[in-house]
């Protein structure tokens, strides 16, 4: 059953081209399913979340992480009365635009465009690449998505204006996105929080008393591991303690939701959007244990100097790819140089860069910069 405020897909606002209904899934399915089958999704296996391959290939990715997270927002969604089928689709789709090496790869591939006088967002490449670098139809380009699921690729974990960015008019920059969208940016964190603990504990690159001493939330959970399973191994502890960590996230992001839902008064989509603060979110004292988290995984995870060298490897690749394509344009695929007839080359050259996966883009830095 669907709370009031959910969307549902017969509410839809419909797909740019116009399609006819399909005989057994409703449109979010099949957005679900469009997403799923292309190959923007698929090459988020081979693209870093987090840890490089030179660790482990037991780390999560960006493909896995997708997946993780939609597990955890489809089972909040269904406490909260939500679209499950439209929040499993976002969900799916959040990831796509990243480029290559994580987040060092974004940084690098962004540093590289404002020389251009241009920037990259992967939300806003995501847009690009569901609305037409995706090409599986004879009737149009891109996947041809609902607007619902259009609209929370781009709203679900920023708020744009409709000044800085007047191409997004149609997206109804002056609302609130849906619940279903609003999920999305906090289940990410929870699936990422979670994850990087774990696979930074499994890298040796974290332990148990550094994480206890500054997460309070996780300490409280390892005391009660240890006082009933005191002969387990550490490991297996570790695994216990943020097991329960994950659920009193997930736990308290329902209440909380629900709680805010309850102040503010929400009884329907119209609601929603018209409310002036986002409504899926923490209780108090568990928002300040998530900031804490991130916090620490900022401090002694993401900048640890044992990671550094991947950083400054991806800042030098990107850099001088870019570089390179950008005095050497006729090194490009031939779509992309006929793309580069019609639009700026700094920004199809963020578009080639961003599509790649991390082996892929080594490749091309040997074939071009290598010595």
């Amino acid at each position: 059953m669907l709370a009031k405020y959910a969307v549902r897909p017969e509410d839809s606002r419909g797909r740019r081209h116009p399609e006819p209904s399909h005989a057994y899934r409703n449109d979010f399915q099949r957005d679900r399913d469009r997403v799923i089958h292309s190959r923007a999704f698929r090459r988020l296996e081979a693209k870093t979340q987090v840890f490089t391959r030179r660790y482990s290939d037991h780390f999560r990715n960006r493909l896995t992480h997708t997946i993780e997270v939609s597990q955890i927002s489809r089972t909040i969604a269904a406490q909260l009365g939500l679209n499950a089928d439209l929040v499993e689709a976002l969900a799916l789709v959040h990831d796509i635009g990243h480029p290559p090496f994580g987040h060092a790869g974004e940084k690098a591939l962004d540093a590289a465009m404002r020389q251009h006088g241009f920037s990259f967002d992967h939300n806003l490449h995501a847009l690009r690449i569901v609305e037409d670098f995706e090409l599986r139809y004879a009737s149009f380009r891109g996947l041809n998505l609902t607007f619902e699921v259009r609209e929370g690729i781009i709203k679900h974990s920023h708020d744009y204006s409709a000044d800085a960015h007047p191409e997004l008019s149609e997206y109804l920059l002056h609302q609130r996105a849906p619940l279903e969208a609003q999920l999305i940016d906090l289940t990410d964190e929870i699936g990422y929080d979670t994850a990087d603990l774990d696979d930074g504990y499994e890298a040796h690159l974290l332990t148990v008393e550094q994480i206890a001493s500054s997460v309070h939330l996780f300490d409280r959970c390892f005391r009660e591991v240890q006082v009933l399973y005191p002969n387990a191994p550490e490991k297996l502890q570790f695994n216990e303690a943020l097991k329960r960590v994950f659920d009193h996230l997930v736990g308290d992001l329902i209440s909380g939701t629900k709680q805010r839902l309850a102040d503010a008064g929400i009884h329907s989509l119209a609601d929603v959007r018209q409310h002036p603060k986002r409504l899926v979110g923490f209780s108090p004292p568990m928002e300040l244990e998530r900031r804490q988290i991130k916090h620490f995984l900022y401090e002694n995870l993401y900048f640890s100097p044992a990671l550094e060298g991947e950083k400054d490897d991806a800042e030098r690749i990107i850099g001088e790819l870019f570089a390179h394509w950008t005095e050497e344009p006729d090194d490009l695929p031939r779509s992309y140089r006929e793309k580069a007839v019609h639009e700026p080359l700094p920004r199809v050259i963020c578009d080639y860069i961003a599509g790649m996966t991390d082996p892929f883009i080594s490749q091309q830095y040997e074939k071009y910069c290598g010595a």
